[in-house]
């Protein structure tokens, strides 16, 4: 049970979930009148780095096949 807390699969799932809270939190910054650049632009950054944990852990659970 403590294996499955700590499994690649579940970490890529909750990066995924935050990636997606993080969308929802920049769209609803964005809306907002003024708009506040310093936190909007720290969401996307923090955004970017979910994005490249993912795209890293993705290749490591199923790696690409050399041509």
């Amino acid at each position: 049970m403590i294996e499955n807390l700590h499994s690649p699969h579940r970490r890529l799932i909750e990066l995924r979930m935050e990636h997606a809270d993080l969308d929802n939190l920049i769209d609803r910054a964005a809306e907002q009148s003024p708009v506040d650049e310093l936190s909007l632009r720290r969401l996307k950054k923090r955004r970017l780095l979910l994005r490249d944990q993912i795209a890293t852990l993705e290749l490591m659970l199923d790696p690409k096949e050399p041509a």
